[in-house]
């Protein structure tokens, strides 16, 4: 079992949330925590090659983050040895940046393809129970968790008391989806919208777990996709290559009156904003941050139809979400910011704007 550093008091509040959470979905139940303290300020960010420097994660530590949300390609593992995997763990555990940002508040994770074992990795990755274990472990996840008890890492988390909850859904999008459809290479990747209705992205299992979580009651929803969620089809991996599960998505969003939701991803390793007002019950906002410290040789390679604000950021960077309660009408921030802290992208919405 992977042994993290040890941490300072404040560090534990995950590990008690884990412990104190009631059955998951599987039973029929809500995962609910006991801890009720108010959050405002959650960062988030992905891609960090773990043998190089990351030198934004000092950068993040000193925003003082009251929670931190890694969003997949937590390493890049790319391979079926499991020893070779956790020595890239043991390696992401011993920089200096993790270490602090490990003992300065809440972590939770998700994976994407890289920290899953392979490129552009699904169900059909040999591995991936293994995978799976050592990414539980490295995590610091309880034995006893219900994530520890079903196939998949997806889980969910509320933190705040009534009227101040926010609800962090982490989506599991390698275990179960199935395969892509590959067109003619071009920039940007070779995959295309597939019409058969049969290939899943979340799986059966999950998506009844992601019902069950949409009806428990939060005001801010953070729903975490590795990959990007409302990204036009531009030949990477994206939900908009499996169209039906992405507007299965939204359907299920509407149909269960979930509000005040938004959407954070990572993977592009480049950072944007994106919105879709389509075929949803309010406006959905996603915002990219990517990457720690892998940077696109190219840029923004593919054009996104999607996209809410035309500046996009290509060096590193990590994401802030920031929540004025103190307001009638609560104030949400989303911002983009690079290795000195810098905003370079940013959206100010009020709830009621994430509301019917």
């Amino acid at each position: 079992m992977t042994r993290h550093p040890q941490p300072r008091p404040r560090s534990l509040l995950l590990a008690a949330l884990v412990i104190s959470a009631a059955a998951d979905s599987t039973s029929g139940q809500t995962i609910t925590a006991s801890d009720t303290r108010q959050i405002s300020r959650i960062l988030f960010g992905s891609c960090a090659k773990q043998d190089r420097p990351i030198p934004i994660l000092a950068t993040i530590v000193k925003h003082k983050p009251e929670l931190f949300i890694f969003l997949g390609d937590n390493i890049y593992a790319d391979t079926s040895d499991m020893d070779v995997m956790r020595r890239k763990y043991d390696t992401l555990r011993k920089q200096p940046g993790f270490v602090q940002l490990w003992r300065s508040c809440p972590v939770l994770a998700t994976w994407d393809d890289h920290d899953y074992g392979v490129n552009d990795g699904g169900a059909e990755y040999a591995q991936k129970r293994e995978s799976e274990r050592l990414f539980l472990d490295f995590w610091g996840v309880a034995q006893d968790a219900p994530r520890r008890k079903r196939p998949g890492v997806y889980t969910a988390q509320t933190f705040g008391p009534p009227g101040k909850r926010v609800q962090v859904l982490l989506l599991d999008t390698r275990y179960f989806r199935g395969p892509l459809q590959k067109g003619d290479k071009r920039v940007g990747g070779s995959y295309v919208p597939t019409n058969d209705p049969s290939v899943t992205l979340l799986g059966p299992a999950q998506w009844k777990w992601l019902e069950q979580q949409l009806r428990a009651p939060a005001e801010v929803r953070i729903l975490v996709s590795s990959i990007q969620c409302l990204a036009s089809d531009a030949g990477q991996e994206c939900w908009s290559n499996l169209p039906h599960e992405r507007r299965r998505l939204f359907q299920l969003i509407d149909r269960t009156q979930a509000e005040g939701l938004l959407i954070i991803s990572g993977d592009r390793h480049w950072a944007e904003l994106a919105a879709v007002t389509d075929q949803v019950p309010y406006p959905l906002y996603e915002l990219t941050a990517s990457s720690f410290n892998q940077l696109h040789p190219r840029g923004t390679p593919t054009a996104n139809r999607h996209r809410a604000d035309p500046r996009t950021y290509h060096r590193e960077n990590f994401g802030s979400l920031t929540i004025d309660w103190t307001r009638s009408d609560p104030r949400l921030e989303f911002r983009i910011r690079d290795l000195q802290g810098q905003t370079r992208i940013e959206k100010r919405l009020s709830l009621s704007e994430l509301r019917r």
